[in-house]
């Protein structure tokens, strides 16, 4: 929590992006037989998992074990997440009448997560549990696309033939991700992350006209919380100094591995100040999951450049991976990976 507040700790603070996931053994075994998103409804189930890398790694925040499609299933649309694919949405959203399919979500379709954060809660004590939610365009892309999409093609066509009906929609996810985010801060979460996965495939100026104004919606439904936002996405270099000033400033400015951290600093600070928003922002990543697989002669100084680059970057910095872990990643290099880094400062 210092970190994320832009202060340097006694100690950097590392976790995952999908730290409570496939890599874990326990994890495949306590869904064994679950679906993925029955999973993420079961308020115990939620509780197991979200606490399982804590318990092996002893990492410095949970992140609420969820999928970005759940808000979406809670509201009403119908879809699943299909094993090897992703989510897939049954009726693609693609005309003005779809947009009718889209209702608000409210805090009472929320019960199985103001349960779920209660439960982990009182058993992280002192550890804190950060809340997440899917970006309005990410969640647009999978209702546009009817499922993944690797060129947004259906998307970016709707955003410029439609633009009307792309705000709208867009204002609808915002307040369905807002209320999501809410729900978990209200029951206990310290901090939460907006995760826009695939919003790098746009332009700045698309950006900044089309998508950022709905990504401060969503954010400013815990403003007044006082909680820490941060906010990650995917191949956004171009796009993090808009990124970092969404809403007023965001807390935390997450950076993938395509960029040096410090660097990602210097481009969010440019951004608030663009913005006529004279404050910094913490960073955190940004080791490339890939390296996870390298030797240990080869990973730890990967690990060593990035606490640097986190160093330089002059502020609070919050190690993590530059995105997801992937599925088969060994868990011991994930421990290996954490003890190194809260090492850093103690000079071992």
């Amino acid at each position: 929590m210092q970190a994320t507040r832009g202060e340097v700790a006694d100690r950097v603070p590392v976790w995952f992006m999908r730290q409570a996931g496939r890599s874990l053994p326990e994890y495949r075994a306590a869904r064994e037989g679950t679906a993925m998103l029955d999973s993420c409804r079961t308020p115990e189930l939620v509780t197991e998992i979200t606490l399982q890398p804590v318990r092996r790694y002893g990492v410095d925040a949970a992140i609420f074990y969820s999928d970005i499609v759940v808000p979406l299933k809670a509201a009403g649309v119908d879809l699943d997440i299909v094993p090897g694919t992703g989510p897939v949405v049954a009726q693609p959203f693609r005309t003005r009448a779809d947009l009718d399919r889209l209702p608000e979500l409210h805090a009472g379709q929320l019960g199985f997560v103001t349960e779920a954060v209660g439960l982990i809660t009182a058993e992280l004590g002192a550890t804190p549990l950060i809340g997440f939610a899917g970006a309005p365009f990410t969640l647009a892309s999978y209702l546009v696309e009817g499922g993944p999409s690797r060129d947004l093609l259906r998307t970016k066509a709707l955003m410029h033939a439609d633009p009307r009906l792309w705000h709208d929609l867009l204002s609808r996810l915002a307040q369905i991700t807002g209320e999501f985010l809410r729900a978990q801060v209200a029951a206990g979460a310290s901090a939460v992350q907006l995760f826009d996965s695939w919003v790098g495939a746009l332009s700045v100026a698309d950006y900044r006209a089309l998508v950022a104004p709905h990504s401060a919606q969503a954010l400013a439904a815990v403003r007044d919380l006082g909680v820490p936002r941060t906010h990650f996405g995917t191949g956004t270099g171009e796009l993090l100094g808009d990124m970092a000033a969404v809403d007023g400033g965001v807390d935390v400015l997450g950076v993938d591995f395509r960029l040096p951290l410090d660097e990602g600093a210097r481009r969010g600070r440019e951004g608030l100040l663009a913005a006529g928003l004279d404050r910094g922002v913490a960073v955190q990543g940004n080791l490339d999951p890939a390296l996870l697989f390298a030797p240990w002669d080869v990973l730890r100084p990967a690990v060593h450049r990035v606490l640097e680059a986190g160093e330089a970057a002059g502020g609070g910095h919050v190690f993590n991976l530059g995105h997801g872990v992937p599925p088969s990643t060994d868990p011991d290099v994930l421990h290996r990976v954490v003890d190194e880094v809260h090492a850093w400062r103690a000079g071992a």
